[in-house]
């Protein structure tokens, strides 16, 4: 029988880190994320690497258990308070993937703002100057308002680029005097009213839960989009669709969905000027690479003795 720790994977991480942590530990890489799978594949294991969401009572009757990591930031995939009751470790990875989802969403700001798609498909069926025509609605997006929900690593970077691109930058977070130069604290519905592009990027707890609601987005001109890499119940997806259905909305990005995954049924496929994406804002190839790396060196850290910076639960080490 080995000697070796095991490890159990929710999902597949990048070849190269897994080859490293297989020279260390028994990796078992979950056959599917269903939540009767993970439980009894958890079972006897020192350590978990998490890229799904894990079940509330996930370690209930795990005693082997060492350490936990996400693979990447969010640590609302991890009942984390369950795991500090049974002194387990948790980490995350903080700024394994902001430059992905920073580039997601300068990537729908650009869609929405010069409509490439729409310019590429008409050219190539109604021809050359039918197309043209289209350009004369568009805006730059120099002297727009951005407005962050949550102006954290995320919201800090993209405010950045936002400057030099001619942006003003406003900001609503629950500790104002937090927010970095340049970015204007307001309130929630002064964010709202104000911007032409809502990015919301706040982390999911009991006090952002339906945060932007009906009358949130009521309070939008009619012209902003707003776009979610956040969490899904953070944002009231009918009332968005409401309003793109009756124009109310000039458009909205949805990478994040009330259930993962969306089966085609839901009512944001039905809704116009409605991107929609698989909760793959922050993955690319660099950040797959970078979060497989992260989370396998603290996961091997823990497993050593050793106490990573990065635990978010510190208080475990305590007697």
């Amino acid at each position: 029988m080995s000697s070796k720790p095991r490890v159990l994977l929710t999902n597949s991480i990048h070849p190269v880190s897994q080859r490293k942590l297989e020279e260390f530990c028994d990796v078992i890489l979950a056959p599917d994320t269903k939540v009767e799978t993970l439980k009894m594949l958890i079972k006897g294991c020192d350590g978990l690497i998490v890229r799904s969401q894990l079940p509330d009572d996930i370690f209930e009757g795990v005693n082997n258990l060492k350490a936990v990591v996400r693979h990447g930031v969010g640590l609302d995939f991890i009942p984390v308070a369950a795991a500090t009751r049974k002194k387990i470790p948790v980490a995350n990875l903080p700024g394994s993937n902001t430059r992905a989802v920073v580039e997601y969403c300068l990537a729908v700001i650009f869609y929405f703002r010069r409509r490439l798609d729409q310019i590429n498909e008409k050219l190539r069926h109604d021809g050359w100057n039918k197309t043209r025509p289209i350009a004369d609605s568009l805006t730059e997006i120099e002297t727009s308002t951005l407005g962050i929900v949550g102006v954290g690593a995320i919201g800090s970077k993209i405010s950045k680029i936002s400057f030099d691109l001619g942006m003003d930058v406003i900001g609503f977070t629950r500790r104002p005097d937090s927010i970095p130069k340049g970015i204007k604290p307001v309130s929630k519905a002064e964010l709202f009213k104000q911007s032409d592009i809502v990015i919301i990027s706040c982390s999911l707890n009991d006090e952002t839960r339906g945060m932007v609601d009906k009358t949130m987005i009521d309070l939008m001109k009619p012209t902003a989009i707003l776009i979610n890499i956040a969490r899904g119940p953070i944002v009231d997806s009918a009332a968005i669709v409401t309003a793109l259905k009756e124009g109310r909305l000039g458009g909205a990005a949805m990478d994040v969905h009330d259930h993962h995954p969306l089966e085609g049924s839901e009512l944001v496929f039905n809704a116009p000027n409605l991107l929609l994406t698989p909760h793959i804002a922050s993955i690319t190839a660099t950040s797959l690479q970078k979060m497989s790396e992260g989370s396998v060196d603290t996961l091997l850290k823990i497993l050593q003795g050793q106490r990573p910076t990065n635990i978010v639960n510190p208080e475990v080490f305590s007697n």
